[in-house]
């Protein structure tokens, strides 16, 4: 981590940042981990123990906490420091951190680079500030020396206060101080074999603020993915590898709540093109440590899929019934029927986040990034791709996918749905290929409108799948009741489903037409 001066920092100097990993344990393990991990470690003395009271600020209309930004005053002792951090963009441990001692419990905007950090602080009324919630932690702290950096080991147990709202706190928190990033995945590795930590990836005032202003994490959708013409592909790798491991860590807490219906969907998102990404790659370069991250993402997201179903099902396939008020069918008991697959859907989603499996899962992956470890299990016949232009490697991924859609389609109209499935799967393959490649492709005309034909047959395709999803969920129902008035809301979801797939099935052959008329853009 950069050093931290209470000076301002002058318009050539980058902001400091701190690189960190956090870790959570079961509140009743936490002291029996705390003692297994500190034997474990190689630290240079027991470390120090110390109390750390903090208060939170913001406007009441919560303006820092909409830019991305936290306000903290924390006490140390008889010392008082004061936090701004900010998200940073290049990366799933990093955020920007500036510090400066304060003589109270209460910010000084004064002794901050504000125009450094940017809006909103930059015309902050000091007394438009209010505190918003505060933590009270009893932190263990140690140096650890590992292979190549230097980390501090925090062992954070506490609780976190929002009026009369309170969680516990019990983890611990990583900090590189020097060295390599990868370092702290190794070491977060290392301390899941001693117990079952779980990836922690909500800061102290994301939940701070949670229980503050009662608002549910949002779903996070896909960023652009950052690469650039200049770049060759090894830079590539990473960059879309990072852009996919941030997707999926930012819906692993929405992905847990039902009352966040998109959060389950983006996290299959990002393990989608987590998979496609890896899939393109094995194929190109055949690294193995990319196999088996491709293998253990499709288990993670074949465990998400029954509550995405269900969702959609409740969601999606009831409401626009309903909207239809068909006459003497009531969808309310077909509703009731539905919500508890639906809730013992969303259970196993939360058992399997909280497994051991899945978090290894993603703390390798990111090890894989940081280290780049497709370098070291590939031929030497393949190793001179990744010193090529990353537009070489578009040009070929692209062109390969689609022809293997345009060939799969063939005869499209008397293609079995089970053949249709496999035209459909491998046309979002080629949509989240376009997603990673397009900078690649700005300014060419033709970019819309491919995407635009691309997009209306994947709807078509994905309506039809979802037809052929709920059959599936309707006969789970009707096995589940003997209600008749659930009996006639299922036949009638069957019946319009049916004449549904009748009347669109000249236009999902025509948006299939249109699709293969359209050449995919070039360089």
């Amino acid at each position: 981590m950069e050093a931290i001066t209470d000076k301002p920092h002058t318009s050539e100097q980058k902001p400091p940042v701190e690189t960190e990993l956090k870790l959570l344990v079961a509140v009743e393990r936490f002291a029996a981990f705390r003692e297994s991990a500190l034997q474990r470690l190689s630290a240079r003395n027991k470390g120090i123990i110390r109390r750390l009271d903090a208060i939170y600020f913001d406007t009441p209309e919560h303006a820092l906490f909409d830019a991305g930004l936290t306000l903290r005053v924390r006490r140390t002792g008889r010392s008082f420091t004061q936090t701004v951090k900010r998200t940073a963009s290049n990366g799933t441990l990093s955020r920007h951190e500036w510090e400066s001692p304060v003589h109270a419990m209460a910010p000084d905007l004064g002794s901050l680079p504000l125009l450094e950090i940017g809006p909103p602080f930059d015309k902050l009324d000091p007394q438009s500030l209010v505190p918003a919630f505060a933590t009270n932690v009893r932190r263990h702290a140690l140096m650890v020396d590992v292979p190549g950096a230097q980390i501090e080991v925090a062992f954070d147990d506490g609780k976190v206060e929002a009026g009369a709202w309170q969680q516990p706190i019990s983890e611990v928190e990583l900090e590189l101080k020097q060295g390599r990033p990868a370092a702290l995945y190794e070491l977060g590795l290392s301390l899941m074999e001693t117990e079952p930590l779980r990836l922690g990836v909500q800061t102290k005032s994301d939940r701070g603020y949670a229980l503050a202003c009662i608002k549910t994490p949002k779903a996070f959708k896909a960023t652009q993915s950052g690469i650039g013409r200049d770049d060759i592909v090894d830079d590539a790798i990473a960059a879309l590898l990072a852009n996919c491991h941030q997707q999926i860590l930012a819906n692993l807490v929405p992905a847990e709540l039902s009352e966040v219906p998109d959060g389950v969907h983006q996290l299959r998102v990002g393990l989608r093109r987590l998979r496609t990404l890896l899939w393109l790659l094995c194929h190109e370069i055949g690294a193995p440590a990319l196999a088996a991250l491709e293998a253990e993402a499709k288990q993670l997201a074949s465990n998400l899929g029954p509550a995405r179903n269900w969702e959609v099902f409740i969601s999606s396939t009831i409401a626009n019934l309903e909207a239809v008020e068909l006459e003497d069918i009531d969808f309310s008991g077909l509703r009731m029927a539905a919500h508890p697959f639906r809730d013992e859907a969303y259970v196993k989603v939360r058992e399997v986040l909280a497994s051991p499996g899945v978090n290894r899962f993603l703390l390798s992956l990111g090890l894989v990034i940081e280290q780049r470890n497709w370098r070291n299990d590939i031929s030497a016949g393949t190793l001179g791709i990744l010193s090529e232009p990353v537009g070489k490697l578009g040009a070929r991924v692209l062109g390969r996918i689609e022809r293997k859609a345009l060939k799969l389609g063939r005869h499209f109209r008397h293609l079995e749905p089970g053949q249709r499935h496999k035209v459909r799967i491998t046309l979002k393959k080629l949509r989240y290929a376009l997603e990673f490649f397009l900078p690649l492709y700005a300014g060419h005309g033709a970019t819309g409108k491919y995407l635009k034909r691309l997009s209306h047959l994947q709807d078509s395709l994905g309506a039809e799948n979802d037809i052929a999803t709920s059959r599936e969920l309707l006969h789970q129902l009707t096995e589940a009741t003997t209600d008749p008035g659930v009996h006639r809301a299922i036949g009638a979801v069957a019946g319009w489903q049916r004449c549904y797939q009748i009347g669109k099935a000249d236009q999902l052959l025509s948006d299939w037409k249109n699709f293969q008329r359209q050449p995919l853009f070039s360089d």
